[in-house]
């Protein structure tokens, strides 16, 4: 995947993860909202806007500038390790999510699924990146042999996973529960012709992190005003939209346990 330089921007708010095109007015309302709650509880500093611009999302959590961002379990453990500090796990409403636990769904096309995953295997495979948890490294905590019996292609996102598996170019990918509702929420025909044959074991779900040397007097506040964010009423059709049902208080030890080294 080619990706954006970065700019000179002094400040990244990045929610990434779920950041599907036709979403893109729905998050910019959440993060207003989260933005007058942090303005609320005395943090400053806080970006106007999310940042849309196509940088590699690594450069945006290791940047010196991250005020908040959204990433993913695998990175938190592995490569973003003692550079980002927990702030706190987002919950939502989708199949497979169980409070802060999520699930990836694995999906064939319909005239061909399987029973299972593994009677799916061997095949191709379509990974919206090694890093991920949900693309990739819950299919390896479900089958620990698929690196030497499957062709592994690498799509760079889940949409263009659930598309390379619809137009036949693989048989399988393994989605992000939380995503795959949303692309059925506002882009349903994307997913026609698909069925859901399995599902992973939970893990933690996607979390909200902040810089590692960001301090406990500002951390407290920054996540005092994401849980009255998630409390506000004003907001309950924007959260809604992006099926966000509350916020938690997720371990790290828990990511570790579940994210490991496969």
């Amino acid at each position: 995947m080619q990706y954006s330089a970065m700019t000179s921007q002094d400040v990244y708010a990045f929610l990434g993860m779920y950041d599907l095109p036709a979403l893109r007015p729905a998050n910019e309302a959440w993060w207003a909202g989260l933005a007058r709650h942090f303005a609320a509880h005395g943090v400053s500093g806080v970006p106007e806007h999310l940042d849309h611009s196509g940088i590699d999302p690594y450069d945006i959590w290791q940047s010196p500038g991250l005020f908040m961002a959204q990433t993913c379990g695998y990175p938190l453990t592995h490569r973003l390790a003692a550079k980002v500090q927990l702030l706190g796990t987002p919950c939502y409403h989708a199949p497979g999510c169980d409070g802060a636990d999520y699930r990836s769904l694995i999906i064939m096309r319909t005239g061909e699924a399987a029973e299972n995953l593994a009677g799916a295997l061997p095949g191709r495979i379509a990974v919206n990146g090694l890093d991920s948890y949900s693309g990739w490294r819950a299919l390896v905590a479900m089958a620990p042999d698929i690196r030497s019996i499957c062709d592994i292609v690498i799509s760079g996102g889940h949409a263009a996973s659930i598309q390379m598996v619809r137009d036949g170019a693989a048989d399988l990918a393994a989605i992000d529960g939380v995503t795959f509702a949303l692309i059925g929420d506002v882009e349903p025909e994307q997913l026609a012709g698909l069925s859901v044959v399995d599902q992973s074991v939970e893990a933690p779900g996607l979390p909200y992190v902040t810089r590692a040397d960001v301090g406990e007097d500002r951390v407290r506040p920054m996540i005092a005003a994401i849980e009255a964010a998630f409390a506000d009423p004003t907001l309950a059709q924007v959260r809604q939209s992006l099926r966000l049902v509350g916020f938690a208080n997720v371990p790290l030890a828990d990511y570790h346990r579940c994210m490991g080294d496969r």
